[in-house]
């Protein structure tokens, strides 16, 4: 009998010891704000053909990450200003685009209640609980300049030539 606890406790510790959920390497890293364009006449445009400001979303993960009831807001004093339909996805390693036009009436696409301010102002990406996930404030700009981190997904923002929908690097 003592010879089976013995065997189970150290069972036990075996199983506890490997059911660490604090493991780094299993977490899917955090959609983030990857590029602004605050002031567009001709770098990406939408389905009508119009070239609108836009945000661009990043998905640095494996894994495709679905974002519906996420928000995504230029006033901190409204943080759920403008929100992610049911079935956003964002696909594994891959780039969504928002346009920042205040003309929610399409159909399709993604485009926001409000406009993005050349004199500068913040993008902020919340969960569905309203958590920030990531706050970029921008200074003012001019006409055809993104505001993209560098490297691609994880750098620093900086005033750089627009690189719609894929890497910045």
């Amino acid at each position: 009998m003592k010879s089976f606890k013995i065997v189970l406790l150290l069972f036990l510790v075996i199983v506890f010891t490997n059911c660490n959920n604090d493991d780094p390497m299993e977490e899917t890293p955090d959609v983030v704000i990857n590029e602004i364009l605050p002031k567009n006449s001709q770098n990406g445009s939408d389905q009508d053909g119009d070239f609108d400001d836009w945000i661009e979303l990043y998905n640095p993960a494996y894994v495709d990450q679905d974002i519906s009831g996420y928000f995504l807001t230029d006033s901190k004093k409204n943080p759920s200003k403008w929100k992610f339909p049911t079935g956003t996805t964002i696909k594994a390693n891959s780039y969504l685009i928002v346009w920042a036009d205040e003309d929610s009436t399409h159909v399709s696409g993604l485009h926001t209640n409000y406009k993005l301010s050349a004199d500068g102002e913040n993008i902020v990406f919340l969960s569905p609980t309203q958590e920030v996930i990531n706050l970029v404030e921008y200074p003012a700009t001019v006409l055809e300049q993104s505001y993209a981190r560098k490297p691609n997904g994880t750098g620093d923002f900086q005033w750089a030539v627009p690189t719609f929908n894929k890497s910045n690097d």
